[in-house]
């Protein structure tokens, strides 16, 4: 049995001594407990911001140096200073510690360490408050223009995809019941819109990342005679933030870019139910590439698309985040609280998340096969141009109820004999309407249906390619601002 001397004690009191190794240490006569060390740092996953905590470094400086708080001398030693950390830490040869919290405080304590004390003026005028709301601003902008170059690669597919099948006649489904035809080009076509509008909220939201904190200092601003247009123009910045407590403090912005994101991960999702079920045998519509599928490890026949799966899985991943975002902020008061720390971790996930997850649609959509035979005699079966028939009883100036009714009754003499509408012989139909005539069988066959629907928005041949047309145009005009 343990003795209890040797059990694990809680809250056992430390020894004590100056807090010399934390640049905002001179408060403190304790070290900091080790388990509060690790518990409190985020220097393990803030890392990736080096690039724009050092960008928004020297853009700082070079503004103090601007307004006589520092000299240029002291500027320029700075600002080499933090260009030797960054080629450091692009190299690999820069090493991160726990014990100095994160990203800012790494990069300032070796900043220090290297040209002297000139490198404790860095922090003048500014707070790790409105750094780190800098700098997430920054990465997140670049972050989502990225994501919306990977949008516009995989409208560009569809758009390809869409051309290569315009006159694919497929069933068109509602509540998963085969409805009417329609062209496999005009499905993608759908989904091109639906990725077209994601882009137009990335475009909208960059906007409101778009905004400089920088300058708020750790709520309320700094007596220091600060530029912060000059800062905002260095860092290309449209406009700076008009409150600093909001500024420190706000977090709206990269909880708007995730529900931008949880929307594209919706849409993928809904795409990725439509080929998964499209690649079983049942449907049979379309393969895609092997090298975008797995197999089984006990069933050798089995080719798995396990692309759209896992990219339906990972919708519920970006929307637990933005769940978990959304929580995060609900009850915090202004200004700044060190909650704020968690937003991190999730937004990181997110961006990984849905760039990883475009990346992939991008390589798959190029490589669908479609069965159109397959297609063909799926939309063949379940009364598909009975709305046709409905429409033609109403040009014959038979009410549309009424015509619904007629076409009812000859769906029904038509399941009972085992054929489709457009194989009812003229004497067949014509006994539920006298006003039926031969030309009816050219809005009863599945190319008449399709080729009937010429307004904009329809599913005719000739519309798809036009859609595809002005999709390609409307591809160029995306904006990344509202500038």
């Amino acid at each position: 049995m343990t003795s209890h001397k040797n059990k694990p004690q809680k809250n056992r009191p430390r020894k004590s001594k100056p807090q010399k190794d934390k640049l905002w240490g001179g408060r403190f006569s304790a070290s900091t407990d080790a388990f509060v060390e690790q518990f409190t740092q985020s220097v393990s996953y803030d890392q990736r911001l080096y690039h724009y905590d050092i960008l928004g470094s020297i853009a700082h400086v070079r503004m103090l140096a601007k307004v006589g708080v520092l000299s240029r001398e002291e500027s320029a030693q700075i600002i080499e200073g933090l260009e030797s950390i960054e080629a450091d830490i692009a190299r690999g040869n820069f090493e991160w510690e726990t014990a100095l919290e994160d990203v800012h405080m790494n990069i300032e304590t070796a900043l220090v360490t290297r040209i002297g004390d000139v490198g404790k003026k860095l922090h003048t005028g500014r707070s790790r408050n409105d750094q780190i709301a800098t700098d997430i601003r920054l990465y997140l902008r670049d972050e989502v223009t990225e994501i919306q170059s990977l949008l516009m690669k995989l409208m560009s597919a569809l758009l390809d995809l869409a051309e290569r099948e315009a006159e694919t006649i497929m069933p068109g489904f509602t509540h998963m019941q085969t409805a009417q035809p329609v062209t496999f080009g005009h499905h993608m076509l759908a989904w091109f819109e639906m990725l077209y509008r994601d882009s137009q909220r990335l475009a909208d939201c960059h906007g409101r990342i778009n905004v400089m904190p920088l300058g708020s200092a750790a709520l309320a601003g700094t007596s220091y005679p600060i530029d912060r247009q000059y800062t905002a123009k260095l860092l290309n910045f449209p406009a700076v933030t008009n409150n600093s407590l909001d500024a420190v403090s706000d977090r709206d912005f990269a909880i708007e870019f995730s529900s931008c994101a949880a929307l594209i991960m919706m849409h993928l999702s809904r795409f990725s139910e439509e080929l998964v079920l499209w690649m079983s045998q049942q449907f049979g519509f379309i393969d895609l590439g092997d090298a975008w599928c797995t197999g089984s490890s006990i069933m050798p026949q089995k080719k798995n698309p396990d692309i759209p799966e896992l990219v339906r899985g990972k919708t519920a991943r970006v929307y637990g985040h933005l769940m978990g975002l959304l929580t995060l902020m609900k009850s915090q008061p202004l200004a700044y609280n060190r909650d704020n720390q968690e937003d991190k971790e999730s937004l990181f996930d997110v961006i990984d998340t849905i760039k990883g997850c475009l990346h992939a649609y991008t390589g798959l959509v190029p490589e669908i096969v479609v069965n159109k035979e397959r297609m063909r005699s799926a939309a063949m079966q379940g009364f598909t141009t009975a709305t046709d028939l409905a429409d033609y009883l109403v040009r014959k100036n038979i009410a549309f109820r009424d015509a619904h009714a007629v076409v009812g009754q000859s769906v029904q003499y038509a399941i009972e004999a085992e054929k489709d509408l457009s194989e009812l012989t003229l004497d067949e139909l014509k006994q539920f309407s006298e006003v039926i005539e031969d030309d009816v069988f050219d809005f009863l066959s599945l190319e008449g249906s399709v080729a009937a629907r010429t307004h904009q928005g329809g599913t005719a041949p000739e519309q798809v390619y036009q859609a595809i047309h002005t999709g390609r145009k409307r591809l160029k005009f995306v904006p990344l601002t509202e500038d």
